[in-house]
């Protein structure tokens, strides 16, 4: 198979699964206990991928700073960030999470300009910051005001994804040793028992029954999400562009948004749409999608000088 088909199936592969993904967590937390069912999900899920990678790539790197790094990303990015999502998304539409999703790059964007390894941002990127942050509060007001009964659970998504964020920016600074499927599955199994470690504290219990729908729901995310649409994402970091990986950020919250509308009755409101256009705005000035200003030219040298 040529490698542009491959690079093509993955990212198919990758808006379809994680942007339906929003649908099956709603399902998943609604009718069962959100930590607990996160918690199975992820330590399953790091199971089958840890298992999938120690065939590929041998036994993983273990040593005391790499568990570390591992064990910081579980925090940041399984444990808190998904704890803070399936916990507001009793109470979120599918929908609105996922516009809200699409926050991280300019939460990463923002973070790079601190720490020993900061980068000062461009004028234009200064301003798809301001622009990300007027489509987020659209997003928080979908009726033209605020409502403060729901403003608090979407308040957490974003705290979820300013932790999610973070987990990103020490990644990408701390240097894993680990392929990054072996780093991502045992990531996602640290994770996992910690969602397990915490939900008896939240109140939750393990006696709980099962839907149906909340059966196929676990298994879509646990499968799909978890196993599938990840090991693209690996081989993708690995066999294209950051800017072409990076694209999922803009296609996965439209399909959640019109999945959720067709498939749970989801509202999909005016405002909802133009708040997720104009974050999409800001995060393509921070990237460089976007570029409305001519780049500087460098001044003309005098020919007789």
């Amino acid at each position: 198979m040529r490698e542009s088909r491959r690079v093509a199936i993955a990212l198919a592969i990758i808006y379809v699964v994680w942007g339906t993904s929003y649908i099956a967590t709603k399902v998943m937390v609604t009718d069962e206990p959100p930590l607990v069912a996160a918690g199975l999900r992820f330590t399953l899920a790091g199971i089958l991928l840890t298992a999938f990678a120690y065939v590929r790539y041998g036994r993983p790197n273990l040593e005391r700073m790499e568990l570390r790094h591992i064990l910081v990303m579980a925090a940041l990015a399984v444990l808190f960030s998904n704890a803070c999502h399936v916990i507001a998304m009793q109470y979120v539409q599918s929908n609105t999470a996922a516009f809200l999703n699409a926050t991280p790059a300019l939460w990463i964007a923002w973070l790079g300009t601190l720490g020993a390894k900061r980068r000062p941002l461009s004028v234009a990127q200064q301003a798809g910051l301001i622009v990300g942050l007027a489509g987020v509060l659209l997003i928080l007001s979908p009726k033209g005001g605020f409502q403060a009964a729901g403003l608090g659970w979407q308040l957490l998504i974003l705290l979820g994804c300013l932790a999610w964020s973070l987990g990103t920016i020490y990644h990408r600074n701390a240097g894993a040793a680990n392929p990054p499927l072996m780093f991502v599955a045992l990531q996602m199994l640290a994770g996992g028992i910690g969602l397990l470690a915490v939900a008896p504290v939240a109140g939750e219990s393990f006696s709980f029954d099962w839907t149906p729908r909340a059966s196929v729901a676990f298994l879509y995310l646990t499968l799909a999400s978890s196993c599938l649409a990840y090991t693209a994402y690996a081989w993708l970091t690995v066999h294209t562009t950051p800017v072409l990986v990076g694209s999922y950020g803009y296609v996965c919250p439209a399909v959640a948004a019109i999945a959720g509308w067709l498939l749970l009755g989801e509202t999909l409101t005016i405002v909802q749409i133009g708040g997720m256009a104009v974050i999409l705005a800001g995060i393509a000035l921070v990237t460089g999608y976007w570029q409305p200003l001519p780049p500087s030219r460098p001044p003309e040298r005098n020919a007789n000088a």
